[in-house]
């Protein structure tokens, strides 16, 4: 699901470019009334990109595209939930404690790694974010693509022109952490990069793992339970019966 949102996004992107360049004045560049400082992607990207107000080309990619991201992304979401994984995503008390650490140690002020599980804090709270902007996108898309169909849910978004705004900041958002989450993953190098890929990590000379968590480690990525979450199940059900 994570590599069918690539290049689904990347279409995505491209034609919503395509659309919003339709309107020759940037309604979401910076300036005073009529006096316009600059625009957020000017003439020579859009030019650059092919994108040359191609408002009906750019509408039928968008349109179409739109529907494999939110039926993925529902897909995705039923996925969390019957496996729990969602839990992945929403960082507890504990977890928020150790952003300060996870930064110092990133930027090479502190050597030691924190301690983490599946995830770190800060990547706790950044996928988790991304997963609430895709929510937004497909929300606030439906609101612009049928407005009078779906007013009630237009008129959440605060109206036509609010559900577009937001719509538009939602992508920049996800261009954004496109741009951190490359330059992340070139730092952990090609062999994190090729454990997305294939779904396993090969561990180097002399690396420990015990045996018997091998096979549970390699379930725990794929979303499932990790061994310290089974323990915990237990616990709590043998307390609870």
């Amino acid at each position: 699901m994570h590599w069918i949102n690539f290049p689904v996004l990347t279409v995505m992107i491209w034609s919503g470019l395509r659309i919003y360049w339709a309107d020759r004045r940037d309604p979401f560049g910076v300036g005073i009334g009529s006096w316009h400082w600059f625009n957020l992607f000017p003439d020579w990207f859009n030019e650059t990109l092919g994108l040359e107000r191609r408002l009906a080309r750019g509408l039928a990619f968008h349109t179409n595209f739109g529907w494999f991201f939110a039926i993925n992304g529902l897909v995705f979401a039923l996925y969390l939930w019957r496996t729990g994984g969602w839990r992945n995503f929403v960082p507890t008390a504990a977890d928020i404690r150790t952003i300060p650490a996870v930064l110092l140690h990133e930027f090479k002020i502190r050597k030691e790694p924190p301690p983490q599980g599946k995830y770190n804090g800060v990547q706790q709270l950044s996928y988790g974010a991304v997963l609430l902007m895709g929510f937004f996108a497909v929300m606030s898309g439906f609101a612009i693509y049928r407005p009078t169909q779906l007013a009630p849910l237009t008129a959440v978004f605060g109206g036509y022109e609010s559900a577009r705004f937001i719509h538009f900041w939602v992508t920049i958002g996800f261009m954004v952490f496109f741009v951190v989450h490359l330059f992340q993953v070139a730092r952990a190098g090609v062999g994190n990069f090729l454990s997305m890929v294939t779904g396993f990590e090969l561990l180097g000379p002399g690396s420990s793992v015990p045996g018997s968590l091998v096979e549970e480690d390699v379930v725990a990525r794929d979303g499932v339970a990790s061994v310290a979450e089974r323990a915990d199940t237990s616990e709590s059900e043998g307390a609870t019966s």
